[in-house]
């Protein structure tokens, strides 16, 4: 284990995935999310490619146990995505992130309903806090307390954003279930090859020829979007997921730096209010899970061989 080096490859990959999203966005005038989706995705298997060949995987990576299994993670998987750059193209790049911290939530909720898995009260009190931020940072989007009104457009982004999180919720109780029986390079690839597939279905729905300038950004955005997954992937070779998950949060740092400075956005008091209670709610759980990971492993460690 070298929790220094699983540490700077996570940071790696929060600053690909939010260079992602602000290249997705800097196209969303012209460019529909589900072409901006196949973009990503088609070009993300190349670099995902060479790296099971570099890692010698390639042979075992492209192996599957469950197909089934493989689509609907991807399914739900190219559903998040494409949610998620709709409402890119709606909201500041600061608010969507913050939204998006909704499925690490969702998903203790789904795995409590889906796996069985036991949620206790510390961890609904988190998660329940953690909602209450996010209801705070959409409530300007969809209500008229602040005294303005609320354009359609800016209360479908949040509904977009929202909705995302759910499918990547969801997307993460799959991949759980893949873990048991595939590999972890083989849940990579197959998610950009279906992901890629998937998207050809909006086709029908309004396509555009991107000029020049586009057609980089969005080639770009899937070289970053690889890269970022082959980061994340490799942190949790070296680091536990207790040591490099909290830094998951450092992408709202990053969203608050390329808004402002590439997309001119003032973030609000109350979007920061909001984003700060779900950012405690999520390393509140993360904790928690470290503290009764610790418990765990002591009590095992005082077992006879026999259990």
């Amino acid at each position: 284990m070298n929790p220094a080096k699983g540490i700077t490859l996570k940071i790696a990959s929060v600053l690909m995935f939010i260079t992602m999203a602000s290249l997705i966005k800097a196209t969303s005038g012209h460019v529909p999310p589900g072409e901006a989706v196949f973009f990503r995705s088609l070009f993300a298997m190349p670099v995902i490619f060479g790296w099971l060949w570099l890692r010698g995987d390639l042979r075992t990576g492209l192996k599957v146990a469950s197909p089934m299994g493989h689509f609907w993670r991807g399914f739900v998987g190219t559903a998040a995505m494409g949610m998620m750059f709709a409402g890119l193209g709606l909201l500041p790049l600061p608010e969507v992130t913050a939204i998006g911290y909704a499925a690490p939530l969702l998903t203790v909720i789904f795995a409590a309903m889906f796996l069985g898995e036991k949620v206790h009260l510390f961890r609904m009190t988190a998660v329940g806090l953690g909602l209450i931020g996010v209801l705070i940072v959409i409530e300007p989007r969809l209500t008229l307390f602040a005294g303005e009104t609320v354009k359609t457009t800016q209360a479908l982004g949040a509904a977009f954003v929202l909705l995302g999180a759910v499918f990547a919720a969801l997307a993460q109780i799959h991949v759980r279930n893949l873990v048991q029986t595939e590999q972890t390079s083989a849940i990579v690839f197959f998610f950009s090859l279906t992901s890629t597939t998937l998207s050809l279905l909006t086709l029908p729905f309004g396509w555009v020829v991107p000029d020049l300038p586009e057609a980089g950004l969005l080639i770009v955005a899937g070289l970053v979007g690889g890269l970022g997954q082959i980061f994340l992937t490799s942190a949790y070779r070296f680091a536990g997921a207790s040591v490099v998950a909290p830094f998951d949060y450092a992408s709202m740092l990053f969203a608050l730096l390329i808004g402002y400075f590439v997309f001119s956005e003032i973030p609000t008091q109350q979007m920061l209010l909001g984003a700060s209670l779900v950012i405690l709610a999520g390393v509140l759980i993360i904790w928690r899970e470290h503290a009764l990971g610790l418990k765990r492993a002591k009590a095992r460690s005082g077992m006879t061989p026999q259990g």
